[in-house]
């Protein structure tokens, strides 16, 4: 049981002090069709203090960003079909103005290089920081719904599975146990 007029404490054992700033992001997959997923992504950072931008404005705590990215995305591909930005919360209205070069994302595939591919067309001066980020993010979460679409389904081949998970992290790296299992058991299936 948490008592009142405590601090919190800290990983690093001191008190927690004022709180200034907290990003949300929430990523959700729905199935859009039978060819599609819908992917929807939010991002939101909220101000606790009251601050200055650099434009010397004083604003009250409350919201900051509020972004929202919508993609269909092909469901055997991840080709992004179609793509629609919503910025309902900004700090200044110039954000607004990259919304249409967002388009550039159309007709990519949500593969290796994609977050490279994304800084590259629409990052720095070209486009929006958080936009960015938040796409990055919804391109890792839309391969998860891909997985759990798919899953629920008949089993993969452990080369499907192999194919799209190997070396995406330690558990899944070409060396590491489980790739080696799942290969064995390949193996062991060719010979029978």
């Amino acid at each position: 049981m948490r008592r009142r007029g405590k601090s919190e404490m800290s990983l690093f054992g001191k008190p927690k002090g004022k709180k200034y700033h907290t990003r949300t992001v929430e990523i959700n997959t729905y199935e859009y069709d039978e060819q599609r997923l819908a992917v929807d992504g939010y991002l939101k950072d909220h101000r606790f203090q009251e601050y200055h931008l650099e434009t010397g404005e004083r604003r009250q705590p409350g919201l900051m960003h509020h972004m929202t990215v919508y993609l269909l995305v092909n469901k055997k591909t991840l080709d992004i079909e179609d793509l629609h930005v919503k910025m309902p919360v900004v700090p200044d209205d110039h954000c607004r103005e990259i919304i249409n070069s967002m388009n550039l994302i159309k007709g990519l595939r949500i593969t290796r290089g994609f977050t490279s591919k994304i800084k590259a067309l629409i990052g720095g001066s070209k486009g929006c920081t958080h936009i960015v980020e938040l796409l990055t993010q919804m391109a890792t979460s839309t391969i998860q719904g891909q997985i759990a679409y798919i899953q629920q389904g008949p089993l993969m081949s452990k080369l499907d599975i192999i194919r799209m998970v190997e070396n995406s992290c330690w558990p899944w790296r070409s060396d590491g146990p489980i790739i080696k299992l799942l290969k064995q058991q390949i193996e062991a299936k060719r010979k029978n």
